[in-house]
């Protein structure tokens, strides 16, 4: 089995499982457990949040929600190679 955790809390769970060797691809917020850390990132920001305050981000989140606009990038090149097996 391979998985891929989209969801931070996701990944805990399914590290709780005892099912850590299976998962060949987390988010960029997923950093628990340590174990999870170096793995392969499938997701990145859509917004530029660096040097945002608390404020700032939840109104540009909310903007982009509200919008229709995506917060988070999904690496469909990095998806691809993380499960190539399995599309075969």
């Amino acid at each position: 089995m391979r998985i891929v955790s989209l969801l931070p809390s996701a990944t805990e769970i399914v590290c709780a499982l005892g099912l850590r060797d299976e998962l060949v691809g987390v988010t960029h917020e997923c950093d628990w457990p340590p174990e999870v850390v170096g793995l392969p990132v499938m997701t990145s920001n859509a917004l530029d949040l660096v040097g945002a305050t608390s404020r700032e981000i939840n109104r540009r989140v909310g903007d982009a929600v509200h919008g229709g606009s995506a917060i988070y990038h999904l690496d469909e090149a990095a998806l691809e190679a993380a499960i190539k097996d399995v599309l075969k």
